[in-house]
């Protein structure tokens, strides 16, 4: 994979010749023909490796953990020797950064630095939403302007203001080596008791939700920052936490049309580049109750199809409890990419998931067709967003 960051420069300069601007200073086009050149230079390994985004702590497997606490505990802040090891062996397409990553500007860049010469080329993947998830704006060491929950944001009834958050925290984390937030959250936030999304949410109304997370999402991409509409199809309706069990809702399809897919429909017809799963079950939309994640009728049927979705799906979190209570990190990796994911994020066993991916594919349970689609749509985010 060496090799594929040494060939991202080498068609760095026709890639730039050879696109134009989308509407915004952030998403050039990309010609199709240098991306099928990319795929084809790609072993299978390589490949498969494109689809993962995994935490730092992925790579030191000396490290046990069995809840986010306790891997935070460890403050992985430098890259180590084990790691090289392990990822010389295990390319992946992203590495995600959370709040115990990360110290201060100086320890920052180090850090980055030896990231970006990891096997597989990857993007650097941040949750920073502004509120209580921005792992830099909280972080007092960096001089970043803070901002308040979306809610309030939403409260303000002016789009602009999206726009500034958006192109403000877009800014600031281009300046520090990120491609891709995962952020704006687009669930709708109707149900009071809800644990995980409240005013993370921009409205409890689904097209006043609909026009900050356009502008948010704007821009991000006027800094030229990746945005990620989450999670779909709708957390804002759950009761329950899907960072710790299971978590469902009941609405049914005709139902979320009228509300949780206001907010989608308008960043995917605005052409928002990503979208992240929920662990959801919709019983009442799929009759079933398997998670949003793992569900093809969510993720193809829905996103894909109905919604006309072609950008790159990426799953939430693998290692939040609605996942590993039911599944094994291997079983959740196949699930997803049957499904119609294309990049799992953090699996709690990222070697195990690698592993069983390749298995599948060998085996033919995914093939090797199916891999080529998503690392198509990962390598065109690549050549669009990328430092």
């Amino acid at each position: 994979m060496k090799r594929l960051t040494t060939f991202f420069l080498s068609v760095g300069a026709l890639v730039v010749a050879l696109t134009s601007c989308c509407g915004n200073a952030g998403k050039p086009a990309v010609d199709p023909d240098v991306i099928e050149s990319q795929l084809k230079q790609l072993t299978l390994r390589e490949k498969v490796g494109q689809l993962f985004c995994v935490r730092p702590e992925a790579f030191d497997v000396a490290l046990e953990w069995d809840n986010y606490a306790k891997i935070a505990t460890y403050q992985l802040q430098k890259v180590n020797e084990q790691m090289v090891k392990v990822n010389a062996e295990y390319p992946c397409g992203g590495i995600i950064l959370f709040a115990h990553n990360i110290k201060d500007e100086a320890q920052l860049s180090a850090f980055m630095e030896k990231l970006k010469t990891f096997n597989g080329d990857p993007l650097f993947y941040i949750d920073e939403e502004g509120g209580r998830v921005a792992r830099i704006g909280n972080n007092g060491s960096f001089p970043v302007e803070q901002f308040p929950a979306m809610g309030e944001i939403g409260k303000t009834g002016d789009p602009k203001n999206a726009y500034k958050v958006g192109k403000t925290i877009g800014t600031y984390l281009k300046k520090y080596g990120f491609d891709v937030d995962l952020a704006p959250v687009a669930d709708v936030n109707t149900n009071p008791k809800n644990p995980v999304i409240g005013s993370r949410s921009f409205s409890d109304d689904p097209q006043e939700a609909a026009k900050m997370v356009v502008q948010c999402v704007k821009g991000l991409e006027d800094a030229g920052i990746a945005a990620c509409v989450k999670h779909f199809p709708g957390h804002g309706d759950t009761q329950t936490d899907s960072h710790f069990g299971y978590a469902s809702t009941s609405k049914t399809w005709e139902e979320m049309l009228s509300c949780e897919m206001i907010t989608f429909k308008a960043a995917i017809d605005n052409g928002v580049p990503m979208v992240m799963t929920a662990h959801i079950g919709t019983p009442n939309v799929t009759g079933n109750e398997i998670p949003s994640t793992v569900n093809p009728v969510i993720l193809q049927e829905k996103l894909r199809g109905e919604l006309g979705f072609d950008g790159v799906i990426i799953t939430d979190g693998m290692a939040m409890g609605a996942i590993t209570r039911q599944y094994t990190s291997g079983e959740a990796a196949i699930l997803s990419i049957l499904a119609g994911a294309d990049i799992i994020l953090g699996p709690k066993d990222f070697i195990e998931a690698f592993d069983a991916v390749m298995a599948a594919v060998e085996a033919g349970t995914i093939t090797e067709e199916r891999i080529d689609e998503s690392v198509r749509r990962i390598l065109t985010l690549k050549a669009q967003f990328r430092q």
